[in-house]
C-alpha cells in the first residue's frame, strides 16, 4: 500500500499508548489499531483532525506516501 501510517512513531514521541490515545480521541481501540497498522481503507478528515489535536501534530507527521 502506498500510504504508510507511522502513528506508532508519533505516539512514541508523545509517550502515549494506544489505549491512552483511544480514550483521548474517543475512538475504539479496535478502530485505532486498524488505522495504526495500515489496514484501514479510508479515514475521515474529522478523525485526522481529532488525532492531530490530541497529538499536537500535522497529518504529514504520521502519514507518508511511498511510490513502491
Amino acid at each position: 500500500m502506498p500510504i504508510i501510517v507511522n502513528l506508532d512513531v508519533m505516539m512514541a514521541k508523545r509517550k502515549m499508548s494506544l489505549n491512552e490515545l483511544s480514550e483521548k480521541v474517543g475512538f475504539t481501540l479496535a478502530n485505532l489499531s486498524i488505522f495504526k497498522t495500515g489496514k484501514a481503507k479510508a479515514i475521515r478528515f474529522s478523525t485526522l483532525e481529532t488525532i492531530c489535536k490530541v497529538l499536537d501534530c500535522q497529518p504529514a507527521d504520521f502519514l507518508e506516501f511511498s511510490k513502491d
